[in-house]
């Protein structure tokens, strides 16, 4: 009998890779959940419409269910970050909440929480789970969101204390790829530039926020999903925190040409200092998990370049065109 997978955001960017890969395996029973987005059109796919800050939603979706990917969460860009900084707090603090203790009290077997890295300060080395470091100062724009993570990580905790379930915090670093946020208001960097490379005309200029000189960690999303499957299958103990990056970082400035140059565009870049950034460098230490799961990323920057960029033409341009 096949175990029941529950992907909470499945119509997210994460939670839809997710949900499309375990579907592809054949090894599950996946159920995604959806609330303000139309729900994923593959029959395959048990669609459960949710809203995670109502507790009746919650426990109706999670009832019966073996596993967890908890992929749910409110999130947007640079400019929300520091902007409304309150914006990454309360609901993600209320809906995990109700998750995590319906997953007690249904008595589910795995709970997967992806959490971020932005609890980590700025290095020029790369980052360890352990070097975490609660007395030091958090960066100021990341201040509410990254302690509403580390209360959730520590929530996982507390929940595989007092169950029976096993807990994997992931603290994932920049993800990017097919079915990434490609508007300007809400996506990331790698979303943002790819949309502003794509839709200018050749010979034309492209404006960047910032100076360009912080440095990121990015992960392409197959690295992701393969990381979160390998921990359904290998963790052995009730509770791990893993990082799960690519182990170096890329400036701005850097990924930017990049995106250019895989675009096959010739573009001029202006970098905008009146529009925000946030100047940090970060690049995480994945040993652990390379020791415990076996995992360690295959695509590296370049290929997954390629790649999101040939679905944006195939997927976005095209809809652009029609």
């Amino acid at each position: 009998m096949k175990r029941k997978v529950l992907i909470c955001g499945a119509t997210g960017f994460i939670g839809r890779n997710m949900a499309e890969y375990f579907v592809s395996k054949n090894e599950f029973e996946v159920y995604g959940t959806y609330f303000n987005s139309e729900p994923l059109s593959n029959p395959a796919i048990n669609m459960i419409h949710a809203d995670f800050t109502n507790k009746e939603d919650v426990n109706r979706a999670v009832k019966g269910m073996d596993i967890i990917i908890q992929a749910a969460a409110t999130t947007s860009g640079a400019k929300d970050i520091i902007n409304k900084p309150y914006y990454h707090v309360t609901d993600n603090a209320v809906m995990n909440a109700f998750i995590f203790r319906a997953a007690y009290e249904y008595q589910v077997s795995h709970v997967l929480f992806l959490s971020c890295t932005t609890m980590y300060q700025s290095s020029d080395s790369p980052v360890k789970e352990t070097d975490f470091d609660p007395n030091k100062e958090i960066y100021p724009s990341y201040f509410g969101g990254a302690w509403t993570k580390v209360y959730n990580e520590k929530m996982c905790e507390f929940y595989s204390q007092i169950g029976s379930a096993k807990y994997t915090v992931i603290r994932h670093s920049n993800i990017y790829g097919p079915y990434d946020k490609f508007d300007l208001e809400k996506s990331h960097v790698f979303g943002a530039t790819v949309t502003k490379v794509m839709t200018t005309d050749e010979r034309r200029q492209i404006v960047v926020w910032g100076t360009g000189e912080e440095e990121r960690d990015l992960l392409y999303i197959s690295d992701l999903v393969d990381f979160v499957e390998r921990a359904i299958h290998k963790q052995k103990s009730k509770f791990e925190l893993f990082n799960a990056g690519y182990g170096s970082s890329v400036s701005i400035k850097d990924l930017v040409r990049k995106i250019v140059v895989h675009s096959g565009k010739i573009l001029d870049i202006e970098y905008d200092l009146t529009e925000p950034s946030i100047k940090t460098k970060l690049c995480l230490d994945t040993t652990k998990a390379k020791k415990l799961l076996g995992w360690s990323p295959k695509v590296s920057i370049d290929e997954g370049i390629k790649m999101t960029t040939q679905w944006y033409e195939d997927n976005i341009a095209v809809m652009q065109k029609q």
